[in-house]
């Protein structure tokens, strides 16, 4: 394999790795901002909330908890989790190939 083509995936495998943190990072802002009942009037935690909501769309309700904290954690939690496992590890094939 040239260097250049060495040089580009790593930058590939970079971008996914980076995109895969900050959904996870995104998600875990929105878990903690909910825990501590952030005020959901302020912009930042506003457009965390939005972002957060559609990240993890495909989990609301996937688990019906009857305390809202762990319910909060779980749908939240695994996206994140799901998020960073797929993301590096896709990364990693990025890098092997």
């Amino acid at each position: 394999m040239s260097r250049r083509a060495r040089y580009s995936s790593n930058e590939a495998a970079k971008a996914v790795v980076v995109i895969a943190d900050l959904t996870a990072l995104i998600l875990g802002l929105w878990i903690l901002f909910s825990l501590l009942d952030a005020n959901r009037a302020n912009d930042l935690v506003n457009f965390v909330h939005t972002v957060a909501g559609w990240l993890a769309g495909w989990s609301h309700d996937l688990f019906t908890m009857d305390t809202a904290w762990v319910r909060t954690v779980l749908n939240y939690g695994l996206p994140a989790v799901v998020y960073l496992c797929i993301g590096h590890m896709l990364a990693a094939r990025i890098r092997r190939a």
